[in-house]
């Protein structure tokens, strides 16, 4: 699927992208030109009816530039009034991103610890809520990209209902590739970015948010470049950003969105990246790598794998072997042991995902590691 002679990123974003998404950012668009504006309203469109297919009217995608972080401190800083009190269950770095973007924004914050080979569960957050009553909102990361681990949304989304809490997802990672349908999962805000399954390029975050709550934000962000009310009134005035577009990534995200929709959505976006994780797995496991994460609560997104027990083991040196074949890879992010990443998102399929595992194979036999 790939042309050129770059690496493929097995990463969980900048991913590899196709040729016909790189092409699009060869032509320059003024920010206030009316066919650049009509690319903005078409994306935002299409991306809110990936999540809501009966066209409700109920939502409103708002584009905001910078990394998918930018977007959610955007929304935690515009929709979270500033007496809530949130509870953000931690299974890993970006569920400890969110506790520190709290942090900074000065909204009280509520940990709840869960190990960073588990899943959150709804009963979990049940119980948090039950024992603190003050809560009013929860901060929920969906697929925890630091172990590459699936969090329980729909779950999670029932109970918020139930108690009449307010839910924020990090979608980052799954947006686009897992199923979310407004219909079974309630949720006031959720946050992806263009980088990553929709195989943009990165520079756009999106906010998907209730209508009625972006319209009743006024005056709660603390930062007038994220305040994504303003954000939000600006476009539906004028149908223009309120400050200068990456123009390239729109137009680059606005071809990437042609060749989702065209490939089958959300279930055929799904079902190729499940069939290049089942591969990677089979694979590595086949070399002599063990997967990190038990198959039930593996995300189709990243792996992560044990790292060789071998002690000449080092992961530059390993990087760099394996990049000589024409792949990057991700290094651990977990805490207490050592372990590298594969990701299995972007514009790739199985074949590549084979061709990854045999130039991992010929790194291990040329830096003479043994021990697995």
């Amino acid at each position: 699927m790939i042309l050129g002679n770059d690496p493929i990123l097995l990463t969980p974003g900048p991913l590899t992208t196709s040729l016909a998404t790189k092409q699009a950012m060869l032509r320059d668009w003024g920010s206030w030109d009316a066919a650049f504006n009509q690319i903005t309203s078409s994306i935002c469109r299409d991306v809110v009816r990936i999540v809501d297919t009966s066209d409700s009217g109920e939502y409103a995608c708002v584009p905001m530039q910078g990394s998918g972080t930018f977007a959610v401190e955007a929304a935690l800083g515009t929709l979270v009034p500033r007496d809530a009190r949130v509870l953000v269950p931690n299974n890993g770095a970006y569920c400890a991103r969110i506790l520190k973007q709290c942090n900074y924004l000065r909204r009280a914050a509520v940990e709840l610890p869960v190990a960073e080979d588990e899943p959150v569960t709804a009963a979990a957050v049940a119980a948090s809520l039950s024992a603190d009553p003050s809560i009013t909102h929860v901060a929920l990361v969906h697929c925890e990209t630091g172990a590459g681990l699936r969090n329980d949304l729909e779950g999670i989304a029932q109970v918020c209902k139930q108690a009449g809490k307010s839910l924020i997802v990090d979608a980052m990672s799954s947006f686009a590739a897992l199923p979310i349908d407004v219909r079974r999962i309630s949720f006031d805000a959720l946050v992806a970015a263009s980088g990553k399954c929709l195989e943009g390029v990165p520079g756009m975050g999106l906010v998907i948010a209730r209508k009625a709550l972006l319209e009743e934000s006024a005056g709660r962000a603390h930062s007038l470049a994220l305040d994504l009310h303003d954000q939000y009134q600006y476009m539906q005035k004028t149908g223009q950003w309120r400050y200068t577009p990456p123009t390239h990534v729109v137009a680059a995200l606005r071809v990437a969105m042609d060749q989702f929709l065209a490939e089958g959505g959300q279930a055929a976006r799904g079902a190729r990246y499940g069939a290049n994780c089942a591969t990677l797995i089979g694979g590595m496991q086949a070399v002599g790598f063990r997967p990190y994460l038990k198959p039930e609560v593996q995300a189709p997104i990243i792996v992560t794998f044990h790292a060789p027990a071998d002690p000449g083991y080092e992961f530059k040196r390993f990087y760099a072997a394996v990049r000589e074949r024409g792949y990057i890879l991700y290094p651990g992010k977990l805490t207490q042991i050592d372990t590298f990443r594969v990701g299995c998102i972007g514009a790739i399929d199985s074949n590549e995902m084979r061709n990854a595992v045999a130039a991992i194979r010929e790194a291990l036999g040329a830096l003479g590691l043994r021990r697995l």
